[in-house]
């Protein structure tokens, strides 16, 4: 069972399970577990939603609960992190940790996907529970979407996190630079011409980034090649992404799973890949909330903390719980 409203579009679509073609995917971040829905993308009525049944069965149970990193702890590993990116000369590591929240009696599941879907009208948003797995997310950051007809390539560099209110700093900029470089690198593999933007304020909720704009034209057997090669991005990985996702490795105490991973949406006239950043895994007493943000020479771990405990807002104020 899959919900999902694409950026900027309240319609709501699902799969129809009529064929074995697999219109919507999740990648995890590793890019080892896919989970894959059957069926061409339909539009149905939101009504749909009302009559299915999601209730606290519907959800799976945390067999070997895990214990969340105390702030102390993740401020010690960023110490850590930061050394080795001065020893290494890095420009950006992404380091990510889980925020659970449990304890509860009830997670209205529906309720919560309305609220996300009407916080974040920017982003793709989703909701799916398939066996033993349920998530939920609201990101706009697209990996790649292309369009079938015209073949044209478009995609973003999207980095560094701030409230609103706050205004740039050297860090926030130098962060974003390296993404804007890796991906323009990339394209520059399989075209000559690009449309590059100026790098803009990209709001969701009560957080910005910086976003540079990429547009190109592409041969069609090249996407799954480029899509290889864009994920993971800088954005959520780091540079160089080899080391980097070593690095993850050692340092994070949780697998990522479909975090920091991609959906792959496929419709008649495009092919859309969405980074699947702010999303929580579900569980019938818990919320694993997933969180993280790139590091830099210049980081200030306190400064990160709140950063990740900022971002972690974005899904948990909408999440219905008593």
């Amino acid at each position: 069972m899959i919900f999902f409203k694409f950026p900027f579009n309240e319609s709501l679509y699902t799969t129809d399970e009529k064929s074995d073609l697999y219109s919507v995917s999740f990648t995890s971040f590793n890019g080892i577990e896919e989970v894959h829905f059957n069926g061409r993308v339909t539009s149905i009525d939101p009504e749909e939603l009302e009559k299915t049944c999601i209730d606290k069965q519907s959800l799976p149970i945390e067999a070997d609960p895990f214990i969340p990193e105390s702030k102390y702890e993740y401020l010690q590993k960023l110490k850590e992190v930061i050394e080795v990116i001065k020893e290494n000369n890095l420009p950006k590591l992404v380091l990510s940790r889980r925020k659970i929240i449990s304890n509860f009696e009830h997670l209205d599941v529906k309720e919560s996907f309305k609220n996300l879907c009407n916080a974040y009208p920017n982003a793709f948003r989703y909701l799916f529970i398939k066996g033993e797995m349920a998530w939920i997310g609201a990101f706009s950051e697209v990996l790649g979407k292309f369009n079938i007809l015209t073949h044209e390539f478009e995609t973003m560099s999207l980095a560094a996190t701030l409230p609103i209110n706050e205004e740039w700093s050297e860090k926030e900029i130098e962060e974003q630079k390296p993404v804007t470089n890796y991906i323009e690198n990339i394209l520059r593999n399989y075209t000559n011409v690009i449309d590059i933007s100026e790098t803009y304020d990209h709001i969701t909720g009560n957080i910005k980034h910086l976003r540079t704009d990429f547009k190109a034209r592409i041969n069609p057997e090249d996407l799954d090649k480029i899509i290889m090669e864009l994920h993971p991005t800088p954005a959520v990985c780091g540079i160089p992404k080899d080391f980097c996702k070593e690095k993850i490795d050692e340092f994070e105490k949780f697998p990522r799973e479909l975090y920091a991973g991609y959906s792959k949406i496929s419709t008649e006239n495009t092919i859309q890949y969405f980074v699947n950043l702010r999303c929580a895994k579900l569980f019938q007493n818990s919320v694993h909330l997933f969180v993280g943000g790139g590091i830099t020479a210049q980081s200030n771990p306190e400064k990160e903390w709140m950063e990740t405990e900022l971002k972690s807002d974005a899904v948990l104020k909408n999440l219905v719980i008593a």
